[in-house]
């Protein structure tokens, strides 16, 4: 069996040739179409920014179509090496109902975000205890939530995790209340110390006049009665205001609560010796 080395080579070469073309192609296939799907997220994220849309629906829409430009780009990558698109399609519709069994909770966290979205238990910029993790609210993804804690740490909550949970908004009414409570000894004035520290809330920066700063007692310990100190101010001023309301209370001149307690031993008497 004759063998051409030429003409194997010239083959290999004029494939290969053709392969990297298409390599290189769809190379500079994916860097222009990223680039280009880029663009449009950033034309339409201006056209919401210049609408005033809300931030919520944007990030969300803005991720949607992100996602979306990804796929069309893949699909038309796979076309230009010659897999037909509508084969491609009615594989990726085969595969669906397994991808779909599989991937079941990804789906449920797709509609928990639709459905935040839609209801707005919360919006972006909120501070909230979702899922839960406290923090401020940064973006509502297609499957998963952004949040950014107190100690900065930004952490990602799946959708129907947090859709099915328990919610608290602290940004939804226009004031919060802080909770905090001074103890008393037995021998303190309680009046003269609820005037005290009304006095000193009111001059704390950032808490509201109206609803007015409650102080009064709320129970009482074995050192004394407990006042409940709340003072009411903005959410962006909790930390603020609760840390200064600490001091308010330390500075309030109140004695240190002592409680002491009695022990008694009874011994008992020794047993008679029998005679």
């Amino acid at each position: 069996m004759n063998f051409d080395v030429n003409a194997l080579t010239t083959e290999l070469i004029t494939k290969g040739t053709s392969i990297g073309l298409k390599l290189l192609g769809a190379l500079a296939l994916w860097i222009i179409g990223g680039w280009v799907a880029g663009m449009a997220v950033r034309l339409v994220r201006k056209g919401m920014d210049s609408r005033k849309l809300d931030a919520t629906i944007a990030r969300y829409v803005e991720s949607a179509l992100g996602v979306l430009l990804k796929v069309v780009l893949v699909v038309a990558i796979l076309g230009y090496f010659g897999l037909e698109t509508t084969s491609f399609a009615a594989v990726l519709a085969a595969a669906g109902i397994a991808i779909g069994t599989a991937w079941s909770g990804m789906l449920s966290h797709y509609a928990a975000g639709i459905f935040m979205v839609v209801l707005r238990p919360f919006k972006v910029g909120d501070s909230v205890t979702a899922g839960g993790v406290s923090g401020t609210v940064e973006e509502i993804g297609l499957f998963t939530t952004t949040i950014n804690t107190g100690d900065n740490v930004r952490t990602f909550v799946g959708n129907n995790k947090i859709f099915s949970d328990t919610i608290q908004n602290f940004s939804a009414n226009p004031h919060r209340r802080v909770l905090l409570e001074a103890q008393l000894a037995h021998g303190d004035d309680h009046r003269a110390a609820i005037k005290t520290l009304q006095e000193k809330l009111a001059q704390i920066p950032n808490v509201k006049q109206t609803p007015a700063p409650d102080v009064f007692i709320q129970n009482f310990t074995l050192a004394g009665p407990v006042l409940a100190v709340r003072p009411c101010c903005h959410n962006d001023h909790f930390g603020q205001v609760s840390a200064d309301t600490n001091l308010a209370i330390r500075e309030s001149g109140f004695s240190v609560p002592e409680t002491h307690s009695r022990v008694i031993s009874a011994v008992p008497a020794p047993a008679s010796r029998a005679a």
